[in-house]
């Protein structure tokens, strides 16, 4: 029987930490076994600041998924984000000493390591190089040069880089936790894998994904990545806001953000009033909600401006970079009232909100559908393409207590579970005997035992060499040799 190909998905964020375990149904689809979710502590805009808190919080969510999933997890895809993320565009060649021999993926390894010896700033390393168009001897546009003839190969790369101290910490909390760092994936491309169609990939679309503490944007055209930047405000600068606006604590004014905020202040008349309790028998607070979607929309007004920019810096302008697909709006934050209509009214472009539920299966929870968790789905989507088993079934076997008769009877041995039990033999006439104190003969109790496979020390070949995996190699090396 093949063995199941069970995915992990870690989305280490801001505000929460999601483990998610899944798997490929029969249909294709993606089924969620389980979801962990855990406060986020020591993660601010999306870099570690406290190993200890989020090794902690790791942990948390780790055990609820593997709780309510029934697997042990071994391994897991991380997420990299934050605002120490950026990226440049860079073009590079090579001579080929053959032109008569056919470009093979060697040639193309070759240019990948080229651009992988750039000289970065102190304290940064490449972490993505994403080939986009070829060229084979002045000949442009070539999508895939594997297979054609050629003396020069040149491409242009996206290239993303990011702290390598950032990363490595991120590493050393996966470790310390009692997992491995099976992947790394780009947090904006796991959740464009989660909500964007190939044909919007192919028309052009903007992907901007609001979470607490930064806001990543990530631009396809012609099913090529061409953009991605980090914008460093998300939700937490919201609650902020409204915090100090209305004088009230951050709890009270993440509530209030939730339930009744928008990002659109003329919906609400000025007689619209929510009552907040009062902090230690003080008077309830009165707090007017145009007031507050005034807050919210000031500094939403700000954050989309910012990610505007970014795609006018990519060239949205020039017509044969217009992104015809428009912008999709995930993340926690595109759960905000009318933020669709204000970042139409703001950008001009046809914009929708991006939920996850087209890969998932028809029997999926209602809550992982929620643009909050496409990240953590775009994640165990890349897990599932690394064909890698990163959950091992937590297996149950019964062992019945042992049973015991009077010792006037005939016994044979039998094996049940892993223990021997001695019943006693029936004999010819059946002989009578006394009856137990309770007025029921008691069933053996069944005590279940949990077992699982010992943890490898490393995950099986993957299929699919994504150009994560050196860099994913590397840290592993890092984090082996560190003191």
């Amino acid at each position: 029987m093949e063995k199941e190909n069970i995915a992990v998905g870690l989305d280490i964020g801001t505000t929460k930490i999601v483990a998610m375990i899944g798997k490929k149904n029969e249909y294709g689809k993606l089924e969620i076994l389980g979801v962990g979710k855990s406060k986020s502590l020591g993660v601010a805009r999306g870099v570690v600041n406290n190993i200890t808190q989020t090794i902690h919080s790791i942990q948390q969510a780790i055990l609820e998924a593997e709780t309510k999933s029934g697997y042990k997890i071994k391994d897991v895809v991380v997420g990299i984000a934050g605002q120490h993320i950026r990226s440049i565009q860079h073009s590079d060649y090579i001579s080929r000493n053959n032109a008569e021999e056919v470009i093979g993926g060697k040639d193309i390894d070759m240019l990948i390591n080229q651009v992988h010896k750039l000289a970065m700033l102190p304290g940064e390393e490449i972490i993505h190089v994403l080939p986009q168009e070829f060229k084979i001897d002045g000949q442009s546009d070539i999508k895939e040069p594997i297979g054609m003839y050629g003396g020069r190969l040149e491409s242009s790369f996206h290239v993303v880089v990011g702290q390598a101290s950032s990363i490595r910490n991120v590493g050393r909390c996966i470790q310390s936790s009692g997992i491995e760092l099976s992947g790394l994936t780009l947090e904006p491309l796991a959740s464009a894998d989660a909500v964007l169609s190939q044909e919007e990939k192919e028309a052009g679309v903007a992907l901007i994904d609001i979470g607490g503490g930064t806001t990543d944007l990530a631009i396809f055209k012609d099913g090529i990545i061409r953009h991605t930047a980090v914008i460093p405000f998300g939700g937490n600068v919201i609650t902020d806001d409204i915090k100090e606006g209305c004088s009230i604590i951050e709890k009270q004014a993440e509530l209030l953000k939730v339930k009744f905020g928008s990002a659109w202040p003329g919906e609400n008349k000025d007689n619209e009033i929510v009552s907040i309790p009062g902090l230690r028998g003080r008077e309830p607070k009165e707090i007017s909600l145009k007031n507050l979607s005034k807050i919210i929309h000031a500094r939403v007004v700000e954050i989309i401006e910012q990610v505007f920019a970014e795609i006018k810096s990519y060239g949205h302008e020039d017509p044969r970079r217009k992104l015809i697909a428009g912008i999709v709006l995930t993340g926690g934050g595109a759960n905000l009232k009318h933020i669709k209509q204000l970042v139409e009214y703001i950008t001009g472009m046809d914009t929708r909100i991006g939920y996850p539920n087209e890969h998932l299966a028809g029997n999926s929870d209602e809550e992982i559908s929620s643009p909050l968790y496409a990240t953590a789905v775009g994640l165990v989507m890349n897990s599932i393409e690394n064909k890698t088993q990163s959950a091992v079934k937590i297996e149950t076997t019964v062992v019945p207590e042992k049973v015991t008769f009077q010792k006037d009877y005939q016994f044979e041995t039998v094996t049940r579970g892993t223990t021997e039990v001695r019943i006693p033999k029936a004999p010819e006439p059946t002989p009578t005997y006394e009856a137990p104190p309770t007025p029921n003969e008691p069933e053996p109790v069944a005590v279940y035992h949990e077992t699982a496979e010992p943890r490898q020390e490393s995950t099986e070949t993957k299929i699919r060499k994504s150009f994560f995996d050196k860099y994913v190699d590397k840290i592993k090396e890092f984090l082996d040799n560190a003191e």
